[in-house]
């Protein structure tokens, strides 16, 4: 992993104006970093500020005060905001408010015809993004005949025609039902392990399993940074911050609290499982001796 983040959030502070007179205080002196290859999964319940931060990694919002780099680039500069954008996409949770055109290679390409590339780039970088999400032989279709999860398939195609280095999901799959979810998730992966850096905002604790790094939110302050693992150990306070825990967290504390011998700290389904068999096997062994 390079030393060197893509972003870099330092002592970012941030309100919303909501009178002339009145503001709403949203982030207080969060500092973070994030870094290539990353996956990185941002957790908090609402109000906590996780997508306002999530808005200014890529300047869609500027602090207050404090300052936000990507790649040594101040997101302040207006002037050079859109080589901010071509550097971290964004994904939202309502794929119909990125979606602009009536066929879906015309807006997977309608970002390219905004910055004046050629029709021969255009096309190569259309059927890289279309077949990055497995969307290609959609791409003559209107998108408002295709799923939640295809829609959703189709907005992360037109930001990765964009090629960007890191792509931040803002509660890109709370719409979708269980079978949409796991289609974008296992677009997600696939990015990720081709080297795309990962940021998501999400309450899905199936999805914040498979980060690199927890990063959790409370009153706009970093509360709690770690590896899953790390963090979901943390069940009282997590539980504190009306938060959840995955459901193999829960039953592994659960058992735990019975039989010590059963490991506390697991957070994957399948870890439950090979914990189950392997005091299965000891139990059998010692009452084999």
């Amino acid at each position: 992993m390079s030393t060197q983040p893509i972003i870099r959030v330092e002592n970012v502070s941030f309100a919303y104006q909501v009178s002339q007179d009145q503001q709403i205080p949203v982030l207080q002196n969060v500092s973070l970093e994030v870094y290539p290859g990353e996956y990185v999964a941002i957790i908090g319940h609402n109000g906590s500020g996780k997508s306002t931060l999530s808005k200014h990694l890529n300047g869609i919002l500027t602090p207050k005060e404090g300052n936000v780099f990507v790649n040594g680039i101040n997101t302040k500069e207006k002037e050079r905001i859109h080589e901010v954008r071509s550097r971290v996409g964004m994904v939202f949770q309502h794929p119909d408010n990125q979606i602009v055109a009536t066929i879906v290679e015309d807006d997977v390409a309608f970002g390219l015809e905004n910055i004046g590339t050629s029709a021969e780039e255009m096309r190569e970088r259309v059927d890289f993004a279309l077949e990055a999400v497995g969307m290609s032989a959609f791409r003559h279709r209107p998108p408002h005949h295709l799923s939640g999860g295809q829609k959703q398939r189709i907005a992360i195609a037109g930001i990765l025609a964009m090629k960007p280095q890191c792509l931040v999901l803002d509660e890109a799959t709370s719409m979708l039902d269980s079978y949409g979810r796991q289609d974008i998730l296992a677009v997600v992966r696939k990015l990720h392990r081709e080297g795309m850096t990962i940021v998501t905002v999400t309450h899905h604790m199936s999805e914040v399993t498979e980060a690199d790094r927890v990063i959790v939110m409370e009153g706009g302050k970093i509360v709690l940074e770690g590896t899953p693992r790390e963090v979901f150990a943390h069940q009282d306070r997590l539980r504190e911050l009306h938060l959840d825990v995955p459901d193999a967290s829960r039953i592994a504390a659960l058992v735990h609290a019975e039989l010590p011998a059963f490991s506390p700290d697991l957070i994957h389904n399948a870890e439950v499982v090979a914990e189950v068999d392997r005091l299965y096997v000891r139990q059998a062994e010692a009452s084999g001796s």
